[in-house]
């Protein structure tokens, strides 16, 4: 089992190489399919948003069984990803979740827009996502963030991570046991469409 810290320095590591162009994490420790076909030890589990844009393993430079991955849109929490996040913290020992929005989040923009411009044309599996995104952003259009729409995406794209974050660590007994026992650990992070840049900021202390 590798600890939460240590998983968290190796995902900030390899994000550095991604950056720097300098990606040699695959080619140190090479491992093909056979190898992984019996086991898998992840070092960490990312729930992340499903835009083509952000490739977790790339981001992180990480190789194959290296990382358990969910992706939805808009990295949001539902019962299914707080199950697959149980799951690999439970069966594989993994002790680090990242939940990773990033910056531009189509997701985001598109419940921004539906707050404040109704409409009736999206099918109800569009409305779920959106639905699970509203509590955490609709507070923002409240301030004056709602004349600055950069601004507003910009913080309503991390109101959403911290919300996600939230919901993982209170909303499975499992979870939370582990956070608590085990040595679990629950942190917020953006990607940076613009730089390839993570930036951890939600429970990193």
């Amino acid at each position: 089992m590798i600890p939460a810290r240590e998983a968290l320095e190796r995902l900030r590591e390899g994000n550095r190489r991604f950056v720097t162009g300098d990606r040699t994490r695959a080619a140190l420790a090479p491992r093909g399919p056979a190898e992984l076909a019996t086991r898998q030890q992840p070092i960490a589990t990312i729930l992340g948003c499903s835009d083509s844009r952000v490739p977790v393993e790339i981001v992180f430079d990480q190789g194959l069984g290296d990382l358990f991955v969910i992706r939805v849109a808009g990295n949001i929490v539902a019962p299914s990803q707080i199950g697959s996040v149980e799951f690999a913290a439970d069966r594989f020992c993994t002790r680090l979740v990242v939940v990773l929005g990033h910056s531009l989040c189509g997701a985001i923009q598109a419940t921004l827009e539906q707050l404040q411009r109704p409409s009736e044309s999206q099918s109800r599996s569009l409305d779920s996502i959106v639905n699970r995104v509203r509590p955490s952003v609709e507070g923002l259009l409240a301030t004056e963030l709602r004349n600055d729409p950069k601004e507003l995406a910009r913080q309503a794209v991390r109101a959403n991570i911290r919300a996600s974050v939230n919901q993982l660590r209170h909303g499975s007994q499992l979870i939370e046991q582990m956070v608590q026992a085990s040595g679990l650990l629950v942190v917020g992070a953006e990607y940076s469409l613009e730089t390839g840049v993570v930036d951890f900021f939600e429970g990193v202390t």
